[in-house]
């Protein structure tokens, strides 16, 4: 049996952009990607801590270094810049390893994005 369990996450970080003209996605600093383990086209959910709402997407490289976070699309409408959101990718695996699978967490400053 496989079940779905939390592969990595990005533990609150700030929205710098909502571009609403831009055909979907979210772009993460390419920093913060490689720090959680995240690839370029994953599926993550969204979640936003200021209004509630949740959203799967998927990632786009951001700008290495820049802290951006820009929602893109649809998902522009979800959030306003200053927005605080956690970003979770999952994996499927078998049901016994998973009872030992660690997912790979980090903490960004909040105000810059960027890893501490």
């Amino acid at each position: 049996m496989f079940i779905e369990v939390l592969k990595s996450k990005i533990h609150r970080v700030t929205v710098t952009e909502a571009n609403l003209n831009y055909i979907g996605s979210i772009a993460i600093d390419e920093d913060l990607m490689d720090a959680a383990n995240i690839i370029e086209n994953e599926k993550v959910q969204v979640l936003n801590l200021n209004n509630g709402e949740r959203l799967e997407t998927y990632v786009i490289k951001g700008k290495r270094g820049s802290g951006e976070i820009c929602l893109n699309g649809a998902a522009a409408r979800k959030v306003i810049v200053g927005d605080i959101l956690l970003i979770m990718s999952y994996a499927s695996m078998d049901f016994e390893k998973a009872k030992s699978f660690r997912p790979l967490i980090i903490f960004p400053d909040t105000k810059t994005n960027k890893l501490i």
